[in-house]
């Protein structure tokens, strides 16, 4: 009698567990060290000083750190809803509709900033809004809400992509049976149904805008700083354990967002 044959298991390969340990270590023993640290009372980033919540008293109390934290939810929030309207549309452009030529250049067009080193893409959009900037005189805000929202355009679309081609077509076909307009169909249909994607769409092109650092450093104007610039900076002067503090604070965001965008996609069907 033949020997019935067995599924491959990676897990049954040897040193598997081993590396898997090894990997989580690597990835997570250096954020660990973070956040202890951010509760450490005395001036070094590494050296223990006690356990004490200074750090992030000296951080909520500071002025910079204020202005900073407040324009990087500003900018994040802007970006996430303008990526998100742009790629809602655009999936729909490329999922409602039958197959066309030109549809994977489309892909590409669309994901681009994926696929691009983000310096090349921060390069071009400093040049593009740098004539922009000449020829209007306008230094707001808006530049880095634009920059963030065009790079934040895939990390939308793809959750609402992905919701869009796991949606069964049967009850906008009901309802346009029913005599509904495509608006109507739309509304009352499609968008309710979308939601948890467009939804997943909107945290995470939320905290990349938030932890932006390549593009912001290059777009953004004079007094214009976000946390994670501002924490650049302060890297490059006097380092204390408040930069531990604010980035404890940006993970702790960042895992709440993240958690929420798991939890939404988790359940698509």
């Amino acid at each position: 009698m033949m020997a019935r044959s067995r599924n491959f298991d990676i897990t049954r390969l040897p040193g598997f567990t081993l590396i898997a340990v090894l990997s989580f270590v690597l990835l997570y023993a250096p954020i660990i060290t973070l956040v202890i640290y951010s509760f450490n009372g005395g001036n070094s980033v590494n050296q223990w000083g006690g356990l004490s919540l200074k750090w992030y008293a000296i951080a909520a109390q500071n002025e910079a750190v204020q202005s900073a934290a407040i324009r990087s939810f500003v900018i994040a929030i802007w970006a996430s809803i303008i990526a998100t309207t742009v790629a809602t549309m655009a999936a729909l452009g490329t999922s409602r509709r039958a197959k066309f030529k030109g549809q994977t250049f489309i892909y590409i067009v669309i994901n681009q900033p994926l696929m691009v080193p983000e310096i090349v893409t921060a390069v071009a959009l400093l040049l593009f809004f740098s004539w922009i900037k000449i020829a209007t005189g306008y230094a707001g805000l808006g530049y880095l809400i634009l920059a963030h929202s065009a790079f934040c355009v895939p990390f939308a679309y793809l959750p609402i992509k992905a919701r869009l081609d796991g949606m069964d077509t049967a009850m906008e076909t009901a309802a346009a049976d029913l005599y509904a307009s495509p608006l109507q169909t739309f509304r009352h249909v499609t968008l309710p149904l979308l939601m948890p994607g467009i939804g997943a769409g909107a945290m995470l092109a939320f905290i990349i805008s938030l932890d932006d650092v390549i593009i912001t450093e290059f777009v953004k104007s004079a007094g214009q700083d976000t946390l994670p610039t501002y924490m650049l900076g302060q890297l490059r002067r006097a380092l204390t354990p408040e930069v531990n503090a604010i980035s404890t604070v940006l993970l702790a965001v960042s895992v709440a967002v993240l958690t929420v965008f798991f939890l939404i996609t988790r359940k698509r069907g």
